[in-house]
């Protein structure tokens, strides 16, 4: 039979999960404050004020998905979680990490951009309306920040014990796999896909206004133009990790690196672009009047190159999975048979 390590919960784990959960609090906290009507971090003249029924369902939407990682920080570090159908926590853990890697590491460069005399949240133009008192950004961004290092932590931990061996060695010691073709097909695929909202972030980053409607273009700052050339970098990081994964380049290089490239930038590219779709799409009228339709191809497109590197990923996982439980079937069934009856002399 299969043999699971036995899971441990240490300190480490421990506090880990206390800081995952105590970084939900401030975020839930003005969600649902918002939610209820309070103007609490909302300066005058915001259009956050003006939000009606979608801003009330967005951040009931969002202190859902903060009572989530709540969820997932348990599911890690308790005994329970072992049992766990894979999918029910890898899918919510890309997905947060879809959602969260962007903000980790645009953030703080923004406020590097800014001690080096970046214009911030002041658009150059001038004239634009606050959104958020700038308090509200360090507090919730904050707690990203740390929900997303001690997720990431926990995940690490977990998927080693529970699925360590499906990453195991360098991607020279890969077997071949019997659908070869086609995954390279699929990889090929979103690699050229992937290259349209790399080719948009990086036209952004570096200034363009092209595919920007009006009020997006005059409310450029430079942590506008660092969030752009964060988010090129994910795609590149989608395409790079697909390829490696699928043409086994770089043979000497350790499985995990690729994984970890494909995991990072589908998320990202998946996620973002999924969420910057909905947020059109619920801005109703106004929102979707204002935005260009090329816009909002590119977030398809960047949904659509993000959903097919991790369906390359997940089938690279079955593969990997199936191989090694049939590789240890004859090593099981020769552990198991019964010793053989010593001959009889008559």
């Amino acid at each position: 039979m299969r043999t699971e390590s036995p899971f441990r919960t240490g300190r480490a784990r421990a506090v880990l999960r206390a800081v995952a959960i105590a970084s939900c609090v401030p975020y839930i906290t003005l969600k649902a404050a918002w939610a209820a009507g309070s103007g609490v971090g909302i300066p005058e003249g915001s259009p956050l004020l003006d939000g009606g029924t979608p801003l009330v369902v967005g951040n009931a939407a969002t202190v859902l998905m903060g009572g989530a990682v709540v969820v997932l920080a348990l599911l890690l570090t308790r005994p329970w979680g072992r049992r766990v159908p894979a999918w029910l926590l890898v899918l919510p853990m890309w997905v947060a990490s879809g959602l969260l890697l962007p903000i980790m590491t645009a953030y703080p460069l923004q406020l590097a951009v800014r001690l080096l005399g970046g214009d911030g949240g002041r658009p150059a133009g001038g004239g634009a309306e606050p959104f958020l008192e700038p308090w509200v950004f360090g507090v919730v961004y904050g707690g990203f920040i740390l929900q997303g290092l001690t997720l990431g932590a926990l995940f690490t931990l977990y998927a080693g014990e529970r699925w360590g061996a499906l990453w195991r060695g360098r991607l020279r010691d890969l077997p071949e796999s019997p659908t070869a073709p086609a995954l390279r097909a699929t990889a090929v695929a979103a690699a050229v896909f992937a290259q349209v909202p790399l080719a948009a972030h990086l036209l952004w980053a570096a200034g363009s206004t092209a595919g920007l409607d009006a009020g997006t273009a005059a409310a450029r700052t430079s942590d506008f133009h660092v969030l752009e050339a964060v988010n090129a970098v994910f795609a590149v990081s989608a395409a790079t990790g697909v390829l490696l994964l699928a043409f086994r380049r770089g043979g000497r290089l350790p499985s995990r690196v690729p994984l970890a490239l494909a995991w990072a930038g589908s998320a990202q590219t998946a996620c973002w672009g999924g969420w910057l779709t909905l947020a059109v799409l619920a801005g109703a009228g106004d929102a979707t009047e204002r935005t260009p339709q090329a816009t909002v191809v590119i977030y398809a497109v960047q949904m659509l190159a993000g959903a097919l590197v991790v369906t390359l990923g997940a089938h690279f996982f079955a593969e990997r999975s199936a191989a090694l439980a049939s590789s240890s079937v004859p090593v099981r069934r020769a552990v198991e048979a019964p010793a053989p009856r010593e001959s009889r002399v008559s």
